[in-house]
């Protein structure tokens, strides 16, 4: 089976009436620009308000997006995992509603693909010891957000200094691969990913990334960081009893990166 795009944009999507369509705005305009085909799945996770509707309207003037709608509310990573797998992009990039990364630094990660890459991840850590990129956040975020990365390293996500950036870009085979065994319904379906993605040998590259942190962020950072560890661990417990042992896929055919 060969991927019938060239990119997925998947896009989770929680109450988002308010911030996915100028976001939308900007991920239409700039892809229209490039000349490769695509999609833009939002994955409406049980919203309570209008999220779905106002998607659904949009795709009436652009066919390349589509809404996918979820009952009841799972999580984030049910609604990523919804998206992945319905999918059919040789590339396929998670990006969060709230635009806080700009779609144009899609190109960052397209190319440490190109250099051999099997997943590429943004890196607001990386960036932000970069004089050449912007990063907008608040401190007390930047600093329990380093200080959540440090844990995560030593309880088995080693060398990745950002693993919650919400801008990844996956090959297909890998994407498939990764999301058709994952089980974290919440934020922690990043870990998990990632976690995954180290023990089966996938090439993961970090990649520096302008970013804005956007007002209306639904993940409390001490709240949500402790679970999202209790995620990691049940994660490793799951590794540890075989959970995510491979099972067939479909076999994909090979797609040049710079393919339409």
């Amino acid at each position: 089976m060969s991927p019938s795009l060239h990119l997925s944009v998947v896009i989770p999507a929680y109450n988002e009436a308010v911030r996915v369509p100028p976001y939308l705005a900007e991920v239409t305009a700039y892809l229209a620009t490039r000349g490769q085909s695509h999609e833009i799945l939002v994955a409406d996770d049980g919203s309570t308000d209008q999220t779905a509707s106002v998607v659904e309207r949009l795709s009436l003037t652009k066919p390349a997006v589509r809404v996918i709608r979820l009952s009841p509310n799972r999580g984030k990573g049910h609604a990523v995992r919804t998206g992945i797998l319905q999918a059919r992009g040789a590339l396929m990039l998670v990006t969060d509603a709230d635009g806080a990364a700009p779609i144009r630094e899609l190109e960052r990660l397209e190319r440490a693909l190109e250099r051999g890459a099997d997943l590429a991840i943004g890196s607001r850590f990386l960036a932000s010891r970069d004089p050449r990129y912007h990063v907008k956040a608040r401190w007390h975020r930047t600093v329990l957000g380093n200080l959540f990365n440090g844990v995560v390293q030593r309880l088995g996500i080693p060398g990745i200094t950002d693993t919650q950036c919400g801008f990844k870009l996956f090959r297909a085979a890998p994407a498939l691969d990764l999301f058709s065994v994952s089980t974290i319904d919440g934020y922690g379906f990043d870990l998990e990913i990632l976690f995954l993605a180290q023990r089966r040998g996938y090439r993961i590259d970090e990649v520096p990334i302008n970013w804005s942190d956007q007002p209306g962020t639904k993940v409390r950072v001490l709240r949500d960081g402790f679970r999202m560890l209790r995620e990691l661990l049940t994660v490793r417990r799951n590794f540890a009893h075989g959970v995510y042992q491979r099972h067939p896929l479909p076999a994909l055919d090979p797609d040049p990166v710079g393919g339409k």
